[in-house]
């Protein structure tokens, strides 16, 4: 993997990512996806796992823990959008998954 930088992604590059994550949808500057569990507890577990992730990363996204469900939502606002950053969590988190 090469060296991520914080750096804003062009339309493009926006595009590519997207069409290699299946399941995260962009909506305005972010991604996001929303993961549906069979209990509460899962779904919190996970949001679990995705923080200690993210950390890692040093990169965290908005979680949001719902009734069976958790909805990431992500962008780097030190550049005011999407950098590669975000992709690379998103993969992270789909392995994860």
């Amino acid at each position: 993997m090469s060296a991520l930088v914080y750096r804003k992604l062009d339309e493009s590059e926006i595009t590519d990512h997207l069409g290699r994550l299946t399941e995260w949808v962009r909506e305005g500057e972010e991604l996001v996806r929303t993961i549906e569990f069979k209990t509460y507890k899962d779904g919190a577990v996970f949001a679990s796992a995705v923080a200690f992730l993210a950390d890692a990363l040093d990169h965290h996204p908005d979680l949001s823990i719902g009734y069976k469900k958790v909805t990431i939502r992500m962008s780097t606002h030190s550049v005011s959008g999407l950098s590669p950053y975000d992709f690379e969590l998103a993969r992270r988190i789909d392995h994860l998954f």
